[in-house]
């Protein structure tokens, strides 16, 4: 009997907002805390550039926890670069593996150049694992 295969597309969440590098960590906060996202990517700067990744964490431990100010910080000095990225059509058990391997919570949907979505803990377990289940 062949297993039930839930891919990365079918869980993530769309719900990211995409920012330059160059922007300031209290422009991102506004613009996070407006739509409700807790994931923020950092745009290609070119074709050959990769993607950057700002998660809260990242602004509580680069920002607040340093005392810096957020209106001074860039999100180029705090974002991870280059990011994991997985695949549309990747199984989630494999996302879950990549997660659990390089310790990963969160990361881009990438097809075709562009991040489509989100896939993090709660869409792999509410969303993935939940479906795997029934």
């Amino acid at each position: 009997m062949d297993k039930k295969v839930i891919k990365a597309r079918e869980v993530m969440h769309e719900k990211h907002i995409e920012m330059d590098g160059l922007d300031t960590v209290k422009q991102a906060l506004d613009a996070m805390k407006d739509d409700k996202a807790d994931v923020l990517i950092v745009k290609k700067r070119n074709e050959n550039d990769a993607f950057g990744m700002v998660v809260l964490a990242d602004i509580v431990k680069k920002v607040l926890a340093k005392d810096k100010a957020p209106d001074r910080v860039n999100l180029y000095e705090i974002m991870a670069k280059p990011v994991i990225s997985v695949e549309p059509d990747l199984d989630v058990r494999y996302c879950a593996r990549l997660f659990d391997r390089f310790g990963l919570s969160n990361a881009p949907v990438v097809e075709k150049g562009q991040v489509i979505g989100i896939v993090s803990y709660d869409e792999l377990v509410f969303n993935g694992l939940c479906e795997l289940i029934e």
